[in-house]
C-alpha cells in the first residue's frame, strides 16, 4: 500500500497485469492518492473492506473471481465509485458493466493520464452537494436527502447504486419534467458519449424495483412514451 502525497484517499486497483497495475498506481500517487493493488479477484472484496477505498478500479478478466462478480458484491455492500477496465469493446460488455452499477468503463489500451482524470471527475460528482443544493426532496413517502446522501421509502432505507441515486435525484428535483434518455445521461454522466442510451432503461428498471410497490405500474417514475421519463407531480 502506498501513502498519499495529499489527502485524496485510497484507490483500490484490482488488476492481474502487474505492469498495468503499477502504471495506474504511479499516476494516481502523483495526484495525491494512496493506492492498494490486488492481483487476484478472490481477495478484492476482503481487501476493499479492510482499506475502505474512495474509489475502485476493477479489471473484468481476473483469476478466480471475475470483475462482474466483484462489482456485484461491491454494490451490495457500498456505493463506492467503480471504474471497470476491459480488453473487450463490445457494446454488450459496456451495458453489462454500467447496469451493474459501475460508474465508468475504459477499454484497454488506455491513457493512464485520462484514466486518472476520469477518477477525479467521478469523485467530484459523488461528493456531498453544497448547502445551497441540499434541500430534502419528498413525495408520497419517498424521501431523498442530498446532504446525507440517503433515500428512504416510508421511513425505511433504500440502498441505491451511484447511478440509481443520481437518476432519482435528477428526476425528483424536477417533478413533471420529461427527460429524454440523452438528457439523463448528461445529467448523471460526464462522458456520456461512451455510454449507450439504453443503459438508462436498465437503471430505471432496477430503480423501480427498489422504490415502487408495483414496478409494472409505477407511481413515482413514469414513462414518457417516445421520449424518456419523468417523476410524478400529481
Amino acid at each position: 500500500m502506498s501513502q498519499p502525497n495529499g489527502n485524496q484517499g485510497t484507490v483500490l486497483i484490482v488488476e492481474d497485469d502487474r505492469n498495468t497495475a503499477a502504471l495506474v498506481a504511479a499516476y494516481l500517487e502523483r495526484e495525491g492518492f494512496a493506492t492498494v493493488v490486488v492481483h487476484d479477484g478472490g481477495q478484492a472484496i476482503l481487501v476493499a473492506g479492510d482499506c475502505n477505498p474512495v474509489f475502485v478500479i476493477l479489471d473484468v478478466m481476473l483469476p478466480n473471481v471475475d470483475g462482474w462478480e466483484i462489482c456485484r458484491a461491491l454494490r451490495k455492500a457500498s456505493d463506492v465509485p467503480v471504474l471497470m477496465l476491459t480488453a473487450r469493446e463490445e457494446e454488450v460488455d459496456r451495458v453489462a458493466g454500467l447496469a451493474m452499477g459501475a460508474d465508468d468503463y475504459v477499454v484497454k489500451p488506455f491513457s493512464p493520464r485520462e484514466l486518472v482524470e476520469r477518477v477525479k471527475a467521478i469523485l467530484r460528482r459523488s461528493r456531498p452537494v453544497s448547502p445551497a443544493a441540499s434541500a430534502v426532496l419528498s413525495f408520497a413517502g419517498l424521501v431523498l436527502d442530498p446532504e446525507k446522501h440517503r433515500v428512504t421509502r416510508d421511513g425505511k432505507p433504500v440502498t441505491l447504486t451511484t447511478w440509481e441515486y443520481k437518476l432519482l435525484h435528477a428526476l425528483m428535483d424536477s417533478p413533471g419534467k420529461a427527460f429524454s434518455r440523452e438528457e439523463l445521461l448528461n445529467q448523471c454522466y460526464q462522458n456520456s458519449e461512451a455510454v449507450i442510451e439504453r443503459v438508462i432503461d436498465v437503471h430505471i428498471g432496477k430503480l423501480r424495483q427498489k422504490i415502487e410497490d408495483d414496478p409494472s405500474r409505477p407511481r413515482y417514475i413514469l414513462t414518457v412514451r417516445g421520449h424518456g421519463y419523468c417523476f410524478s407531480d400529481e
